[in-house]
């Protein structure tokens, strides 16, 4: 029953970031933030970092800080597992 709204990043001087899509925060502190969009895991990595709004209802995020990195993971989730349903090669490499 997941549904797929729509994904958008927009940055601002690598000092404002707002995330359309996000579904869960998993952690977060001064130096990193991670959380699970529709498009999968993604790792926010800087310094000084902020939640300074958001929204999961409607998936808006917007951090302040510095933004070193900005970083999608397949295969991961931030609520620290893994994605089911991956290629046979995961499944033997376990």
């Amino acid at each position: 029953m997941e549904e797929r709204s729509s994904h958008r990043l927009d940055m601002v001087d690598r000092k404002q970031l707002t995330l359309k899509g996000v579904q869960h925060v998993g952690s977060f502190n001064d130096y990193e933030i991670t959380l699970d969009t529709n498009m999968g895991y993604v790792s926010l990595k800087g310094e000084n970092l902020h939640i300074t709004q958001l929204n999961l209802e409607e998936g808006d995020l917007t951090v302040e800080g510095y933004i070193n990195a900005i970083e999608y993971i397949d295969g991961k989730t931030a609520k620290g597992g893994k994605v089911k349903g991956k290629g046979i090669l995961d499944r033997l490499l376990k």
